[in-house]
């Protein structure tokens, strides 16, 4: 073969290599981007910082903002979301329903930031006897309020329920329609200001009302590296809470319509717990969570707001977390 023979023949050879690269890149789908809901909720704010600062990319993960909790539930039961945050009372709901809900953070642990706000002149839950209340209905404000009912030593019936998605909540108390409401910030802050008392918090149930980052169990299958990406973001976004927590209000603080100021106030009724902590709640021989789940499911039960019981420690999925470089 001459050396032009030769030169041709791998010059060939170059072009069909670059071409089968090409076509099996092409024929390969990309992985989509994870959608992950949130409501209008302090506690997922970090989340929002990380995409702010870049430490979450739009390509990994995309989220989605709904005006309530119970819109983020419907898009999940819907299959338009592959994940959100919710709190504990409604992934165990969704696992009675058998929708695989899969807990890989612990994003927050509610110390006063969930409330029962009542008018000026209500000083305790007593004096809700035979008022309205609003409350939102398949959501953390349907456990609040049932818990705040039966340590008063009241029932569900001592008051009349206002079904009312959270973001309408300031609207109906400021127009005379309901005379409380079951709520959490920024419409508790609205609330206090048109004159509003607090009745009960959940400072008095300790580690009952905790939000959770959570994925269907087939996305842990198929799109573990963007899961990765989402906690990686999300622990990047605390740290940076920790170093400038000023500029990180000022971020944070304008979807929530308020100030920066005004946010580390709201924020002060919230813990967000470290890796090290989540781990201790996710994994190991004894999870913290799978303890609290466990009370929180018989009083749920007991309260009639879970139709069944569910395998709580099957809900928690450490392995993200545990693989993540300390």
């Amino acid at each position: 073969m001459t050396g032009a023979a030769r030169a041709g023949t791998v010059a060939r050879m170059l072009l069909l290599g670059v071409l089968l690269l090409v076509s099996g890149g092409c024929g390969r789908e990309p992985a989509e981007a994870l959608r992950i809901g949130t409501n209008v909720w302090i506690g997922s704010e970090p989340l929002y910082l990380a995409r702010d600062l870049g430490h979450v990319n739009a390509q990994t993960v995309r989220l989605v903002e709904y005006p309530s909790a119970s819109e983020v539930l419907r898009a999940y039961r819907n299959q338009a979301l592959d994940g959100m945050v919710i709190s504990l009372d409604e992934v165990l709901a969704l696992a009675a329903d058998d929708l695989q809900p899969r807990i890989v953070l612990v994003i927050d642990v509610s110390h006063g930031a969930d409330v029962v706000l009542g008018r000026a002149g209500l000083r305790s839950m007593a004096d809700l006897k035979g008022r309205r209340v609003a409350v939102e209905t398949h959501a953390v404000g349907a456990y609040v309020l049932s818990r705040a009912l039966a340590l008063n030593r009241m029932q569900p019936g001592d008051v009349q329920i206002v079904h009312l998605e959270s973001n309408e909540h300031a609207a109906a108390f400021e127009q005379g329609r309901v005379d409380a409401a079951v709520t959490f910030d920024p419409f508790r802050s609205q609330m206090l200001r048109a004159g509003a008392t607090t009745l009960f918090d959940s400072t008095q149930i300790p580690g009952e009302i905790v939000d959770l980052l959570v994925v269907r169990e087939s996305v842990l299958e198929k799109n573990p590296g963007s899961v990765n990406a989402l906690l990686a973001g999300w622990f990047q976004a605390i740290d940076y809470l920790g170093r400038d927590e000023q500029d990180a209000a000022r971020r944070m603080s304008v979807r929530q319509q308020v100030s920066g100021e005004q946010f580390l106030q709201t924020l002060r009724g919230l813990r967000f717990p470290s890796r090290d902590e989540n781990l201790a709640m996710l994994a190991g021989p004894a999870p913290q969570l799978l303890v609290t789940g466990q009370r929180l499911m018989a009083m749920m039960r007991q309260s009639k707001l879970l139709p069944r019981p569910v395998e709580v420690g099957a809900l928690l999925a450490p392995a993200p977390l545990q693989g993540m470089p300390r």
